[in-house]
């Protein structure tokens, strides 16, 4: 009975885009897939709400199941520079205050209903601590992040604008559909009105 319970659980539909993920890793058996899930807590929130916000220790980590978030900060000027976004089926977190327990400057955003699954950091923390796979998921993790934000470094500062564009349309064409012009054009490094011109060129 209580291997039926494990597997009903499991096979929940609110967690079905968490456990695919998580296979495609192909490291996980299902009691450790079940495991996290068991400490998961799901949390519904409207568009414009945080998932975290600046000025604050990052102390959860949470799987989209449902929705898209913004990552940014404000510079001196007050301005909100976007410089990352999240999609469903996709782990969420403040990832450098999650990793050093200090206060951060990001702010996470939903820009459409969201659905999270969410686990404290202390509950990650010792899966990471206990178990070997989760300890090699957290460092190909840790690898994908830096290369990403290298990536992102480097684009910003070499490229042109309509190569930047190009490149997110050929590489990340979610971001078009799913992101608005204000934002998309903040983590672009431009303003809202060449972006707008951009798009008018290609289309004629």
């Amino acid at each position: 009975m209580d291997d039926l319970r494990r597997y009903d659980r499991i096979a929940d539909d609110r967690y079905d885009g968490m456990i695919k993920y998580l296979q495609s890793f192909h490291m996980f058996s299902v009691a450790e897939i079940e495991e996290l899930i068991d400490l998961t807590e799901q949390r519904s929130l409207e568009k414009g709400q945080y998932f975290f916000e600046e000025g604050h220790k990052c102390e959860k980590v949470a799987f989209v199941a449902k929705g898209t978030f913004r990552h940014f900060y404000r510079n001196d000027s007050g301005e909100e520079i976007n410089y990352c976004f999240t999609f469903q089926n996709n782990f969420l977190t403040a990832y450098s205050s999650f990793v050093t327990g200090e206060c951060t400057v990001e702010n996470i955003q939903a820009i459409e209903e969201a659905t999270l699954l969410s686990v404290d950091k202390a509950d990650m923390d010792y899966l990471i601590d206990h178990n070997a796979n989760w300890l090699r998921y957290s460092k190909i993790i840790a690898d994908r992040q830096y290369i990403k934000r290298e990536n992102r470094i480097f684009i910003l500062q070499k490229e042109k604008a309509r190569n930047k564009y190009d490149a997110l349309r050929n590489n990340n064409p979610e971001y078009l559909q799913k992101i608005p012009l204000h934002y998309l054009a903040s983590y672009l490094g431009m303003t809202s009105r060449h972006l707008s011109r951009l798009r008018r060129e290609l289309v004629i």
